[in-house]
């Protein structure tokens, strides 16, 4: 039961013993996006993924198509999804799931896992990824995407974002290293390749440095990252993203008939942007970049890529998404996008055959309910860091928590699980029955951007009495910002209402709805707040006072 509860999604920290654990009965989830869009009947919807799911990595195994996303510090991490028409993704398995694979003790939640790349060779699935602040970069693989994935077999070489070139029954892995030079300025790095003999498990030959500095080193281009191989009509192709990850994010595009270069960038680049587009525009799409090419087995090529959809000033607060759009080929090379076009909304289906819709929508506007009526939580759960005991359990339909470190100890695991907040309009919500022992002990709801930046809304004691009450944090102290007494031991019912970047807290009590706070600026949870690469996530939280 121990191993079940902590591969399906268990979450630890110190299990002293507590009073009576708190329990959640069902959360629900309404949301809808900010923008206006009604795909046709031959058409599908970006993002493709909404809310917090970047550096999207695609790849095709026959007629499946499979994803791998970003997930930082949380718990389970690097969700992966699968689809038959591109359009239309179902998560599967998320391949850190034991925490024996990746100890996340001490990480932020912006550090960790980011960018893996997925590929298939011989029967073996294969994810290469960068844990940082860990052991630098890993290797990992399956029979079936679905799992088990196996533990990492690191590899020594520094930088970020490795991908596997595959080629025949070789293996080549390209990265962003530092370049074989002093640096020029800041963000100046290069991408490199070296062989990986997959079945030792280890890097072969010598390393070659593939692109300095980006597209044209003479303008000072910054990050280069995120590279990917392949071939195409006897060139060898490698795409990166340049420029960082906000505003100024791009895809770019080089060539060469070597497989170790020398690579001359396409005159056209970058392949994909939004950064030339105005300012003051109507529900933009923004810091698009992060791209990966796939080509179906019809032939066509699309790309998976990472934006942004801010509502107002570059604010966001649900991160950053996977959207698709197919690529064009002129004169050898390829476009994701032309420059000064935004990126759509609507745009039309890949020619493959067309699938059912998820049970558990990941594009427009949707909701769902989670009963806890199983034995354990959804893949979509995760927590904050790795878990070294269980913290939860469900049991006749509820979800309990006894509670765990306290949301910003980063040596601890919070006795929290939540679900990634996918759009600026959602109301959230859950019904939880706690009876604080001590002053400061609280259950009810987190909106969580970082151990810096949350919120809390629920039941919990002040002087001495049980009440209900909103705390927030922005990088400073917590701030207690409304409450009111709640007599008696009923269950609450908590709904946080979000609309961009405010949000208003209602609960019910005894038969009686009120709201607690209204109109709150909840801009503290962007990202040009909060800092970092990850989306808000919200669900049952608990703590209690030793």
């Amino acid at each position: 039961m121990l191993r079940t509860l902590m591969t399906g999604l268990a979450f630890a920290a110190s299990t002293t013993a507590l009073a009576e654990p708190a329990r959640f009965s069902r959360f629900t989830y309404e949301g809808r996006s900010v923008e206006r869009a009604t795909p046709g009947p031959d058409q599908y919807r970006n993002p493709i993924l909404s809310g917090y799911y970047p550096d999207p990595s695609v790849t095709r195994v026959g007629d499946d198509y499979y994803l791998v996303l970003s997930s930082f510090a949380h718990y389970p991490g690097l969700p992966i999804f699968h689809s038959k028409d591109l359009v239309s993704w179902t998560q599967i398995a998320n391949a850190i799931s034991r925490p024996e694979q990746l100890d996340f003790t001490g990480r932020r939640v912006s550090e960790a896992v980011f960018a893996p790349d997925i590929s298939y060779h011989d029967g073996t699935f294969y994810i290469v990824n960068t844990c940082v602040s860990c052991k630098g970069n890993f290797v990992i693989t399956a029979k079936d995407p679905k799992g088990p994935w196996s533990d990492p077999i690191w590899l020594p070489f520094e930088g970020i974002d490795p991908s596997i070139y595959w080629e025949g029954d070789r293996a080549y892995i390209v990265n962003n290293r530092a370049p074989n030079e002093p640096p020029r300025y800041d963000g100046h790095r290069a991408i490199w390749v070296q062989e990986y003999d997959w079945r030792a498990g280890k890097m072969v030959g010598e390393s070659t440095q593939l692109i300095n500095g980006g597209v044209d080193i003479s303008k000072k281009p910054v990050w280069i990252e995120g590279p990917h191989m392949f071939r195409k009509d006897g060139w060898y192709y490698l795409t990166a993203a340049e420029g960082g990850t906000s505003v100024n994010h791009s895809q770019v595009a080089f060539r060469s008939k070597s497989l170790r270069g020398p690579f001359t960038p396409w005159s056209g680049n970058p392949i994909l942007t939004q950064r030339d587009l105005p300012g003051d525009r109507t529900d933009p799409v923004s810091a698009a970049g992060h791209a990966k090419l796939v080509q179906t087995q019809n032939g066509d090529w699309w790309a998976t890529f990472l934006a942004v959809r801010p509502y107002g000033d570059d604010y966001y607060n649900i991160g950053r998404e996977t959207f698709l759009l197919p690529v064009t080929w002129k004169d050898g090379w390829p476009t994701i996008l032309p420059a000064g076009q935004r990126v759509p909304f609507v745009a039309t289906r890949p020619k493959l055959p067309r699938q059912p819709a998820p049970k558990l929508p990941t594009s427009g506007d949707f909701r769902y309910v989670d009963e806890f009526d199983g034995t354990s939580l959804a893949m979509q759960w995760i927590g904050v860091r790795t878990p070294k005991a269980p913290v939860y359990r469900i049991t006749g339909g509820e979800l309990l928590i006894e509670g765990g470190a306290p949301i910003g100890d980063l040596n601890g695991v919070p006795g929290f699980v939540g679900r990634r907040q996918q759009h600026h309009i959602a109301t959230m919500g859950t019904t939880v029955a706690f009876t604080p022992q001590r002053d400061g002990d609280r259950a009810g709801l987190a909106a969580m951007q970082n151990d810096e930046n949350y919120l809390f809304f629920g039941v919990t004691r002040l002087d001495g009495k049980r009440a209900v009450a909103l705390y927030t944090r922005n990088k400073g102290a917590e701030e207690l910002v409304a409450s009111t007494p709640v007599a008696g031991k009923a269950p609450v019912t908590l709904t946080i209402r979000a609309d961009r970047g405010t949000m208003a807290f209602d609960f019910v009590t005894g038969g009686a709805k009120r709201t607690l706070k209204a109109d709150v600026d909840v801009r503290f949870l962007s990202t040009k707040v909060a800092g970092g690469f990850v989306g808000t996530v919200v669900g049952p939280y608990v703590w209690q006072t030793k």
